[in-house]
């Protein structure tokens, strides 16, 4: 793993690839940082995106230069975010997880409940397997860390549960399934598909389901 790169003080810190520190020339009250802070932002989540990217399938330990380069941004700038491979993997992580439970509300607004329960299937098995070269890369560089959290199957289990309780409303899904059967039955797609490189089996696997969810047709099961 690298190491944190050593600042030299007499020079500023964006010349060796570092945020620059907020100037008292910028016209901010003395002690302000919103241009910093702006700045700053804006690199981490070029980081977040270029970690994300680097990670997803990866399977040996990918520099953290690589990330940095790939962000535009100096191996300073991303140590002064992220003081380790764990703390980036760690952050990528719960970007991941934030954008994969908050995703149902948009999804409602541009589809069909049965609908965007299914597009949200798809970005669930993104998420998955994002995690797993999340994990490969934290193996590959030593660690024996973990960045699964117990918070993280009830969030996924409460974004199905909202779009479940849409459809039901709208008639277009099952009103009698709970969210937490199709979080194990989710994981075991995912799990049983993971080494399969078949074309398209996992989304065959996640419209099967999706089919399940849906509710039986009037007379359906009459002989």
């Amino acid at each position: 793993m690298c190491g944190t790169p050593q600042v030299d003080q007499r020079y500023p810190v964006e010349a060796q690839g570092g945020e620059p520190e907020p100037s008292p020339e910028s016209g901010d009250p003395p002690g302000s940082t919103r241009p910093a802070r702006a700045d700053a932002r804006r690199n981490r989540e070029k980081l977040l995106d270029a970690a994300r990217a680097a990670f997803t399938g990866a399977d040996t330990a990918v520099p953290l230069e690589t990330v940095a380069r790939a962000a535009g941004v100096g191996i300073g700038t991303l140590y002064r975010h992220f003081p380790t491979r764990e703390a980036l993997v760690e952050a990528v992580y719960a970007a991941e997880l934030d954008d994969v439970t908050r995703s149902p509300a948009t999804l409602l607004a541009d589809h069909a409940p049965d609908i965007a329960l299914r597009v949200w299937m798809d970005r669930y098995a993104r998420f998955v397997a994002t995690k797993r070269g999340l994990v490969g890369v934290l193996r590959a560089g030593g660690s024996t860390g973990s960045i699964t959290t117990p918070a993280t199957r009830e969030r996924i289990t409460a974004a199905i549960g909202t779009l479940l309780a849409a459809g039901a409303r709208a008639g277009s899904l099952r009103a009698d399934t709970d969210p937490a059967d199709i979080t194990a039955l989710l994981l075991g797609v995912f799990l049983g598909t993971a080494a399969d490189d078949t074309p398209g089996r996992t989304g065959r696997l996640l419209d099967l389901v999706v089919a399940a969810l849906r509710p039986a047709a009037p007379g359906a099961n009459k002989p």
